[in-house]
């Protein structure tokens, strides 16, 4: 039983240091170090790197959030420890 725990375990750290790694690269990397060389590329009327700068680490934040609960939910279900669904409150209320 240990060892499924630790490969869960492992599998989400894995999970945990792509993700950040992908943030990283997008709000330090393209917003700051690669800044000077995408700001040559224009979105929306503005230049690139700036866009990065200060909407699309947000953005890629956010979607990242998504990307991570989609996985866990998959590795959750692969080792059986997901969350059940738990029936409704009665529509009829309750019984005496």
């Amino acid at each position: 039983m240990n060892d499924r725990k630790a490969e869960y375990w492992q599998r989400n750290l894995r999970y945990l240091g792509i993700l950040l790694s992908v943030w990283f690269l997008v709000s330090y990397g393209f917003g700051i170090l690669l800044a000077d060389m995408l700001d040559s590329i224009r979105l929306g009327g503005f230049k690139l790197g700036f866009w990065f700068a200060q909407q699309g680490s947000i953005y890629v934040f956010v979607i990242l959030i998504f990307v991570y609960v989609r996985l866990m939910n998959r590795l959750d279900r692969e080792f059986n420890v997901h969350e059940e669904e738990s029936p409704g409150p009665d529509p009829a209320g309750p019984h005496p």
